[in-house]
C-alpha cells in the first residue's frame, strides 16, 4: 500500500506542476491500486487494476476535457495581417526580399512574382518574421 501510496503522491506532483492534465489518470490508477493492495498482496492484480482503472479513467475524462477547454486558436498580432491587403514599398524581386506596409507596419516580404512599388499586395502567410504575398487583382 505504501508504494501505491508514493507513486499517488508522485503522480499529484507532477499533475500539480504541469497543470495540463498529464498524469491525473496515473494518480487515479495508484489510489485503485492502493485500495486494491489493501484486499490483495498479489502485485500482479495490484498493476492490473492500475492500468486498467488509468485508462478508463483516461478515456472517460480526456473527452470531457477537451470539451471543456474548448482549444480555441487566438490570433497574435502577427497573424492578423495573413489574407489581408498591403502596399509595397520597396521593391519585391523574384530572388530578392522587399518590403510591404500592412496595417502601418512595415514587413520584410517575398513573391513568387515581380512586385513594384506601390503595388497592392494580398498576404498569403507569414515564415518566421517575414510575410508571403501575391499581387492583389483587382
Amino acid at each position: 500500500m505504501l508504494i501505491w501510496f508514493i507513486v499517488f503522491l508522485i503522480m499529484l506532483i507532477i499533475e500539480i506542476a504541469t497543470v495540463n492534465l498529464v498524469s491525473i489518470w496515473f494518480a487515479i490508477g495508484a489510489l485503485a491500486a492502493m485500495l486494491t493492495a489493501h484486499f490483495t498482496e498479489s502485485i500482479v492484480i495490484q498493476i492490473i487494476v492500475f492500468i486498467v482503472v488509468s485508462i478508463i479513467s483516461l478515456l472517460i475524462t480526456k473527452p470531457l476535457v477537451k470539451k471543456f477547454k474548448g482549444f480555441e486558436i487566438t490570433p497574435t498580432n502577427s497573424d492578423r495581417v495573413i489574407g489581408k491587403t498591403g502596399e509595397v514599398t520597396k521593391k519585391i524581386g523574384k530572388n530578392n526580399y522587399g518590403e510591404v506596409k500592412v496595417f502601418g507596419n512595415t514587413w520584410t516580404a517575398t513573391s513568387k512574382e515581380e512586385l513594384e512599388v506601390g503595388d497592392k499586395v494580398k498576404v498569403l502567410n507569414i515564415e518566421g518574421v517575414k510575410l508571403i504575398v501575391e499581387k492583389e487583382e483587382n
